[in-house]
This record gives structure tokens, sequence and C-alpha cells, in this order.
């Protein structure tokens, strides 16, 4: 019986599920996993569904898609307090909450364009160190500069230069 309170998405059978997203982040999610919807497999996006914890929440399925490490590393960047669920054979057989690194490393670039990291000819890594998690800010290793999760945001789906 549909009381008007369930959200009715069908389950994947094997695949991810992306829990707990920030309200309205789910398509930059999307982005940043690189996922445009071009590569053959069923991706379900539920915006704004009530949460008793969050508010309001996105939540994003991917069918046949396993995240990397590094994929896990930029979704805890966008989306603080979601959950990756793996689903294998329509049952969850892994389920863990995401954790905003410390250190990030090669991932980011520094938004100082003077920065060594930032220089075609040196071979330096960026390393950002958090410095505040609340509001997610990182402070460059090298030149001390802070990124802002907006920063982040940019950086992260190609809209920086």
């Amino acid at each position: 019986m549909d009381n008007g309170k369930e959200l009715l998405v069908s389950k994947i059978a094997n695949g991810t599920v992306i829990d707990h997203i920030n309200a309205s982040r789910s398509l930059i999610v999307l982005k940043i996993l690189n996922i445009r919807g071009t590569e053959g497999f069923r991706i379900a996006i539920v915006m704004n569904a009530p949460s008793t914890r969050m508010g309001k929440k996105d939540i994003v399925k991917l069918e046949n898609y396993y995240p990397k490490d590094e994929d896990v590393q930029k979704i805890s960047l966008i989306a603080q307090d979601a959950t990756i669920n793996i689903i294998k054979d329509y049952k969850v057989i892994k389920k863990y909450k995401v954790e905003i690194p410390k250190k990030i490393k090669g991932l980011l670039r520094c938004n100082n364009p003077t920065c060594i990291t930032r220089k075609p000819d040196e071979q330096v890594t960026s390393t950002f160190t958090l410095i505040n998690r609340e509001k997610i800010m990182y402070q460059c290793d090298y030149c001390g500069s802070i990124l802002t999760e907006n920063d982040i945001i940019k950086d992260l789906t190609g809209e920086m230069k």
C-alpha cells in the first residue's frame, strides 16, 4: 500500500548505492565520478528526499559500478555524510561512511597560480592538509594557500582554471 511516504526506486542487483549525499549535490557527485550516463549501466538519482538525520538528502544508485579509493575520497570532499553501500545479488555486502582525509596528495590542484605544484617543469605533487573539518578547508603544504569547499568542487568538476 502506498501511504505517500515510501520512496519507490527499484533495487539494483549489483553495484553501488551512495546514500546521505547533501541535498542537491548528487549531480556534482556524478560529475566528479566522471559518470555521464553514456556508460551503459542503470543510474537512479533521488534528489531532496526526506531524511530524519539531514532534513533532506540525495541518493545515487549505480548498477554494476564500484568506486575506486580515489572516487570515495572525492565523494567525501563533496558529501561528508555520505555512506557507500556495495550491493551483490540484491544484498548489501559492505556499507561504510566516507571519511574526510586529513591529507590529500595529488588529487586537488592548488588555486595559487604561482605555487610550485602548478609549474609544469617541476616534479612536485600537490599536497594539502585539512585545517577545518566543519567548513571543509585545506591548506597547501607548499605555498599555504587555502582551498575552500567551493574551490574543491570547482577543481573536482573541472571548473577551476
